[in-house]
């Protein structure tokens, strides 16, 4: 028998699940598709989404683009925006998010999410625990922004996971 550990403590994963079961409802409402693009948080996005039984309806999919190379193979992030602003920047997670939307006809948004979890990887300039997201929906503006998340790299992914959720509700109420 294969032991299968628990990657998030137990109330992060139950305040996270909860979290993404209240946005497919409201995108279930509004008959909006959802595609996710991740870095940091490695599929923790759409992996909340997908723990709720039917959410098919309503998640299209995700990318998992960790490296820069993935980025610009599989999103389009182009190598003069990867050299240029680095991984972790307004301009990268903006075209993260537009190439998952071209990558994905059916959906209508798009999050994605670029950050430093830690321990290491952190600079004066993107210290540990800086993320940043962008909203893509068709037809309208791409909102990027960055936030500055305390604590380990649990806490890290969680927190920026929980926020990319809400960002898509955010941008949906507006």
């Amino acid at each position: 028998m294969v032991r299968v550990e628990t990657l998030l403590l137990p109330d992060q994963s139950d305040h996270l699940l909860s979290l993404s079961k209240r946005i497919l409802d409201s995108l279930r409402r509004k008959q909006i598709r959802l595609i996710t693009a991740e870095s940091c948080t490695g599929g923790l996005v759409a992996a909340a989404l997908t723990h709720h039984a039917g959410s098919s309806d309503v998640t299209e999919g995700g990318f998992v683009t960790y490296s820069n190379a993935m980025k610009n193979r599989v999103l389009g992030v182009s190598t003069e925006t990867l050299a240029s602003f680095g991984a972790v920047s307004q301009e990268t997670v903006r075209e993260m998010a537009e190439g998952a939307l071209r990558q994905a006809p059916e959906a209508s948004v798009a999050i994605s999410v670029s950050g430093i979890a830690g321990p290491g990887g952190g600079s004066d300039r993107k210290p540990v625990g800086t993320v940043w997201f962008a909203t893509a929906v068709k037809g309208k503006e791409t909102y990027a922004e960055m936030r500055l998340f305390p604590g380990d790299r649990t806490a890290v992914r969680t927190l920026a996971a929980e926020y990319a959720l809400l960002l898509v509700q955010k941008r949906f109420e507006t």
